[in-house]
């Protein structure tokens, strides 16, 4: 009897343990969602201007609950306009304009936020960034002696007639029998031709147009590496390098490759505004395009420093000082109201080059 009576206990005990198991495997503690990264780390600094704000969940979210309720960017007790976008458990505030230079701004998601099951963040989540750039107007590149030059190269000026070019030429180390197709009258330290209003200068000429030259040369590179290790741009990738359609407010902008312009943009601000482009490929107008000055913007004030070539597109315009680690080239007709300062080549086809 004894013995029957212990078999109906252990019996009844795997019973009782059997279901417990069941009740835990068919109805689980419900898994909260959880921030997994965001663009920024939390008290990141220097971060570009034109950035958006993201956050990846953990789990796929209810799209419906990330809004503006639940997502917000705030600067200090000021919230930021913007919209925002959920795809593949990451939402998105894009902000409606570009941030100020050099705040601090934080983000925070809600517990209003929910996965698709309906399970909230157990506690709200924020981030603060600090925006690069400064409050303080950005100092223009100085040119020194090379300003004094529309158009100034180390290894050749080879022009297609017929340009009209308005400032002087200088080409240094090269020999002025590499400018081509202006036609030289030569004269004392310097020449003229018919195309040119201003003065040619070649490194072989009389004294001390050599001197001059070197001096304007090593401007020259000083100024582009001055431009190419400004910090802290306001903005980073500007739409991926492509600048067509769009409107350039003043700052510093920086690409780590190519830029084109498929079609014509805007450079808006005052007169006394600066602009510098850092590009680290080449610099590219496609035919036609226009580059449109606003506000009383200034071509004197647009500083364009590329590493590979830059090349104006037939018939296109554009306003600015191009500073070129190799060779610049306008295509037939184009036309500029700026410099070329190329550390190669400058190649001229029918243009019309005006110093600003």
């Amino acid at each position: 009897m004894n013995n029957f009576k212990l078999f109906i206990s252990l019996a009844l005990s795997v019973v009782l343990m059997t279901a417990c198991k069941k009740d835990k495997t068919e109805d689980p503690i419900p898994q909260n969602p959880t921030v997994v990264a965001t663009n920024q780390s939390n008290n990141a600094i220097d971060v570009a201007r034109n950035q958006v704000v993201s956050v990846t969940f953990s789990k796929d979210m209810a799209p419906a609950t990330i809004n503006a309720t639940t997502f917000t960017v705030m600067q200090g007790t000021v919230a930021v306009p913007g919209s925002i976008s959920y795809t593949n458990k990451t939402a998105t505030f894009t902000p409606t304009s570009v941030l100020a230079p050099n705040l601090t701004y934080t983000a925070t998601v809600t517990i209003g936020v929910k996965d698709m099951a309906g399970n909230a963040l157990l506690e709200n989540y924020l981030w603060r960034l600090t925006t690069s750039g400064s409050t303080s107007a950005l100092a223009a590149v100085q040119l020194g002696a090379a300003g004094d030059y529309v158009i100034l190269a180390k290894t050749a000026i080879n022009n297609n007639p017929t340009s009209t070019i308005t400032g002087d030429l200088g080409l240094s180390p090269a020999a002025t029998s590499y400018i081509t197709g202006m036609a030289l009258t030569n004269a004392t330290g310097y020449a003229t031709a018919r195309q040119v209003t201003g003065k040619l200068f070649g490194a072989d000429m009389a004294s001390p147009t050599p001197t001059d030259l070197t001096t304007a040369v090593n401007n020259m590179v000083t100024a582009y590496d001055d431009a190419a290790a400004r910090p802290k741009p306001d903005f980073f990738e500007f739409n991926t390098g492509n600048i067509g359609g769009k409107t350039l407010s003043p700052g510093l902008y920086k690409w780590t490759s190519s830029v084109t312009a498929p079609t014509s943009f805007t450079i808006s601000g005052t007169s006394n505004d600066v602009w510098i482009f850092q590009v680290a490929g080449n610099l590219s107008l496609s035919s036609g395009v226009n580059v449109v000055l606003s506000g009383g913007a200034q071509a004197k004030n647009i500083f364009w420093q590329v590493a590979g070539t830059v090349e104006l597109g037939t018939n296109s315009h554009f306003e600015a000082i191009i500073i070129s680690k190799t060779g610049v080239t306008l295509g037939t007709g184009a036309s500029l109201t700026g410099r070329a300062l190329a550390q190669t080549a400058v190649i001229l086809d029918g243009n019309v080059v005006t110093q600003p």
